[in-house]
């Protein structure tokens, strides 16, 4: 049973939408209804507006040490909640039930990071130039945020941006994705029993053209932080343009994977697999482009095959699930239209490339071998379980493919040779890049990506200073 109440936070209060609109949600798993999720009306969003208004005013107020009191209380309610929660996620997203377990988890930890981390949000004092001068750096909260979350990692996604902003000083406006909202709303609650005042956190749903387009016009937002597509972060740098919000843009990504001819196969196989895997393939940083020298290349593929032959897929909830659904039925189409694509300009299909019949919006795991160049998959994020490969023999080659989309989030590197990843990790042109593994994300690293990729970085000291902006104070006393 789907066990989470659907409702807008605004000014304290939980609410359904004032026009009554709402959307079903969906299980990806089993494609029946779960839930309903309100809109915010216009008039619902000038409440939050000037409810989060409000809010920043209280919450700035207040001591970075009353605020990490209440964030270190809202962290413990999430982790002691955290098989309800997890439960939540994977009804609405559909990944397994460990991955959603871990991601919460993740989230706790994050949450802790920023609420220690706002108690370090530290200034300097600058020699003056008179003897009777002082000058002094201070980090303030940039205000109002108005922040917007994808669906494919419903914890993750909504915390960098709810416990950044509120470690840094900041009220919040957050819309998250109508395909995932039940733990966004569920944070939120932990949030609100942990003592956080009215305003402070407001949480809305809605079409999101017109929630984004509604609240950039307003002055009252100061800065924007988006995880989403390149081309909605396009759109909204704009919006935010017409008042010049400041910005973190996560957006898509292609990583490229780079298997060097002395990379251990097994363990790079098996570390990749997981990774490829995740989340269906729905993740951001998700390895998408393999190049595998050519020495090692037939082996390579055909273990990578092997390995992503005998996942088990299902619905999350089931205790063996290593990989779950897509999230709608867009997306089993976007991945065929790009096999079918491949396949018809030579490229090897060896396993899956179909959707997987029954209940749900399940796709199966995808190798695609010999890809030519002039495949769409190749230039398009699949942002799905679909593995595409290509040989390769020289290293300046292999590095003009890996950097040739306008993208540059995640990159990988597989090799023995610490002098040989050192190179190829300093000529890839990406924002995170993982030698030898696949983990790069933690709460106390920065994430994210440059070119089309976005701009900023979540998580980590970076993270914070992204909610802060920089206030320069000149004394002189007689």
């Amino acid at each position: 049973m789907y066990d989470e109440k659907i409702a807008l936070l605004i000014n304290g209060q939980w609410c359904n939408g004032s026009e009554g609109k709402s959307e079903a949600l969906l299980n990806p798993a089993t494609g029946e209804e779960i839930g309903r999720v309100p809109h915010a009306s216009k008039a619902d969003l000038d409440r939050a507006l000037t409810a989060a208004d409000r809010g920043f005013k209280l919450w700035k107020a207040m001591t970075p040490h009353e605020r990490y009191k209440i964030m270190m209380k809202a962290a413990d309610l999430i982790e002691a909640d955290v098989e309800r929660i997890a439960r939540i996620l994977t009804m609405e997203n559909g990944k397994p039930l460990a991955e959603a377990r871990g991601e919460i988890l993740f989230s706790v930890e994050a949450t802790r990071w920023y609420a220690e981390e706002g108690k370090r949000a530290y200034g300097r004092v600058v020699p003056g130039r008179l003897p009777n001068q002082r000058q002094i750096v201070l980090k303030e909260p940039v205000g109002v945020v108005a922040a917007c979350a994808a669906w494919n990692f419903p914890a993750s996604n909504v915390i960098r941006k709810l416990a950044g902003a509120l470690g840094a000083g900041c009220s919040i406006i957050l819309k998250t994705a109508e395909e995932t909202p039940g733990t966004a709303v569920a944070f939120a609650r932990c949030f609100e029993k942990a003592g956080t005042p009215p305003g402070v956190i407001n949480l809305v749903f809605g079409v999101p053209d017109e929630v984004s387009l509604h609240l950039l016009a307003s002055p009252i937002p100061k800065k924007v932080s988006l995880t989403g597509s390149t081309a909605v972060g396009k759109l909204l740098q704009a919006r935010a343009a017409q008042t010049l919000k400041r910005c973190t843009m996560e957006l898509g990504g292609h990583a490229p994977v780079i298997v060097h001819a002395d990379a251990d196969i097994e363990k790079s196989v098996a570390t990749l697999v997981a990774a490829k895997f995740r989340n269906a393939g729905q993740v951001c940083t998700s390895p998408t482009r393999f190049y595998v020298h050519v020495s090692i290349y037939e082996t390579f593929v055909k273990q990578f095959c092997e390995a992503a032959g005998k996942l088990t897929i299902g619905n999350g909830l089931a205790a063996d699930t290593q990989m779950g659904p897509m999230i709608a039925p867009r997306r089993l189409d976007a991945m065929q239209g790009l096999v079918d694509d491949a396949v018809g300009k030579g490229a090897r299909l060896l396993l899956g490339g179909k959707r997987i019949d029954g209940k749900g919006y399940f796709y199966a795991p995808t190798i695609l071998a010999d890809v030519p160049d002039t495949a769409r998959i190749l230039t398009e994020e699949p942002f799905g379980p679909i593995a595409s490969f290509q040989p390769f023999e020289d290293f300046d080659d292999v590095i003009a493919r890996a950097n040739s989309t306008p993208y540059g989030l995640a990159s990988f590197v597989f090799t023995q040779s610490g002098a040989l990843a050192q190179k190829t990790e300093l000529a890839l042109d990406a924002g995170l890049v993982g030698v030898n593994n696949t983990s790069i994300s933690t709460p106390e690293t920065p994430f994210g990506g440059v070119n089309e990729s976005g701009y900023g970085s979540e998580s980590g000291i970076e993270g914070l200073e992204a909610f802060q902006r920089v206030k320069s104070v000149s004394e002189i006393f007689a």
